[in-house]
């Protein structure tokens, strides 16, 4: 059975161009600093968005700690989104890695209200902690791949640097956001104190996060990378492939995203499943088919059983399906027919 994997666009599998520069990478030592191929990468991503300096990370989860831990100290407190990955993905890791709490605030779709965030700054008291951070999710994954505009990321930014705070971006599919409202990379450069994307999602590279900021921020970052085992040694073979596609991955997901609206436009037609159209602004789709929130997962199961597969994130979200480089037109004509086959036939799994 062909199977079209809608699940996340982290299932993408390297190119065959990805996998010859991965066997012909120039490779040293990249804790000693030496690995020519990993120093290029990170020289090409910090010029792409207008920074001092990068930094290789194995992860976006990594990266995130890191760049918390240069930021802030143990027993302060960090502003974020109440379903921002930081918050709701990562182990609660800002609290037991970098020693901080989190301030989780609800937003318009991801979008941070920066009044809300101003009142939510903590007093020069001795019995509160100190706000030094500002965190934005741009896509945000929870809201449906919903795209942070840079003129709310440039107020939280002048309410963070007012009150002394940093602002740091979670840009998972920054490069996704930046697509779809053509906003330059070094117009978040410019703007935010620093900035995590990940190459192994709709860029399809097999593994690797970069981090973005000054200089004295990345150095914080990578000595928290090495005590977090993340210190590697010939990196080049993921940085290369990492190279490619930020030189010519990135346009490509506006392909992702015409796939998305065709592929919510198709399911929103079927009797009884719903899709906010208005909400699908990238290469997320959320959602809610037939009936109660207890016989979603069945759904999910019976498209698996047709060869789709996507996934059940919950009641407030619904059912995901995410467009990416190993998707195309035809695996969303697939999905459309499978769901359906599985709406007319009375929905759930086996039917």
């Amino acid at each position: 059975m062909t199977t079209s994997d809608f699940r996340s666009d982290t299932v993408t599998a390297p190119s065959e161009a990805m996998r010859a520069a991965m066997a012909s990478a120039e490779v040293g030592d990249d804790v000693f600093g030496d690995d020519p191929s990993v120093n290029a990468f990170e020289r090409e991503l910090a010029s792409a968005f207008g920074t001092e300096a990068a930094l290789f990370l194995p992860s976006g989860t990594m990266a995130n700690i890191c760049a918390i831990r240069a930021h802030t100290r143990p027993g302060d407190e960090i502003i974020v989104e109440e379903q921002s990955h930081i918050f709701r993905n990562e182990q609660a890791a800002s609290a037991w890695i970098c020693g901080v709490q989190a301030a989780p605030l609800p937003s318009d779709r991801g979008r941070l209200d920066p009044e809300l965030v101003a009142a939510t700054f903590r007093d020069e008291d001795i019995h509160h902690p100190r706000t030094t951070l500002v965190a934005v999710e741009n896509t945000h994954n929870y809201q449906g791949g919903a795209v942070v505009p840079l003129d709310r990321i440039e107020a939280l930014a002048e309410v963070a640097h007012a009150r002394g705070a940093a602002l740091h971006i979670d840009g998972a599919r920054l490069w996704n956001a930046s697509v779809a409202s053509g906003t330059p990379l070094r117009e978040y450069g410019r703007v935010a104190d620093s900035i995590m994307v990940a190459f192994s999602k709709g860029l399809g590279c097999p593994a690797g996060s970069g981090l973005v900021g000054s200089a004295e921020v990345i150095a914080r970052a990578r000595r928290t990378r090495k005590g977090l085992g993340g210190g590697m040694r010939q990196v080049g073979v993921l940085t290369e492939p990492m190279r490619l596609a930020l030189r010519d991955g990135i346009e490509r997901l506006a392909e992702d995203h015409r796939n998305a609206r065709t592929l919510a436009e198709g399911l929103n037609a079927l009797a009884g499943v719903t899709v906010d159209l208005d909400a699908v602004e990238t290469n997320i789709v959320f959602v809610r088919p037939p009936g109660d929130a207890a016989s979603w997962p069945g759904f999910v199961e019976g498209l698996g059983e047709r060869g789709v597969r996507c996934c059940f994130l919950g009641v407030r979200e619904g059912v995901r399906f995410v467009t990416h480089l190993d998707v195309g037109a035809d695996d969303v004509a697939r999905a459309i027919a499978a769901a359906r086959e599985l709406v007319e036939g009375g929905g759930g799994a086996g039917s």
